[in-house]
């Protein structure tokens, strides 16, 4: 695809044609394609090397599929079902720092995890594969449905699959299924100190 985003600064194209689609092919995905994207997320900045990533997933096509898209409010749900794979990105809440016997409470988990979840999503980009990630599920019955315990914390579900017609989705959803643009750097980048308007 060709993007029709705006660059203001020099930056590689991976970062610019990646967005998230709705519209999936219902194909489905193997081990062998999945597991690229975890090995990219293994390989994402973390304090203290903690990884405190875990990431749990279920595939088109296998047992567990439906209980995962189940997990997802109807809205998200309407659209995921066409995708290949459904993954929940959970963080570990706790860790043990180097030269230390106790666990304490991290700080700095969610922040990791989002960068896993980065590596994650361009790495599926690259592979000519799109990932869209989401909040819209319940968070309680995805803890007890897929046996997480006290400690881990989900913070977003993935939704991975090979891009589909739009067509297939429902009106209102096809007018928006198209790359969308962002802020600019200034808006978001203040030197020196805190000044920005919004504030």
């Amino acid at each position: 695809m060709t993007s029709t985003r705006t660059v203001e600064n020099g930056v590689n194209p991976i970062f610019v044609e990646r967005w998230s689609p709705r519209a999936y092919d219902e194909s489905s995905i193997s081990d062998s394609e999945l597991k690229p994207l975890f090995e990219a997320a293994r390989w994402a900045p973390s304090a203290y090397n903690a990884q405190p990533w875990r990431f749990i997933y279920a595939r088109r096509g296998t047992p567990a599929w439906q209980t995962f898209l189940d997990l997802l409010i109807p809205y998200n749900r309407g659209w995921a079902q066409s995708a290949s794979a459904l993954v929940f990105a959970v963080s570990a809440q706790k860790f043990t720092p180097p030269g230390k016997g106790e666990a304490i409470d991290t700080g700095f988990q969610s922040y990791d995890t989002g960068a896993a979840v980065a590596y994650l999503v361009l790495q599926a980009s690259l592979a000519g594969l799109a990932a869209h990630v989401i909040a819209g599920f319940d968070k309680l019955a995805a803890k007890q449905a897929l046996g997480i315990p006290d400690g881990f914390h989900i913070e977003s579900a993935i939704v991975i699959g090979r891009r589909g017609s739009a067509d297939k989705l429902p009106p209102e959803l096809q007018t928006r299924e198209a790359p969308n643009g962002r802020s600019p750097v200034e808006s978001f980048t203040a030197e020196g100190r805190f000044d920005f308007k919004d504030a």
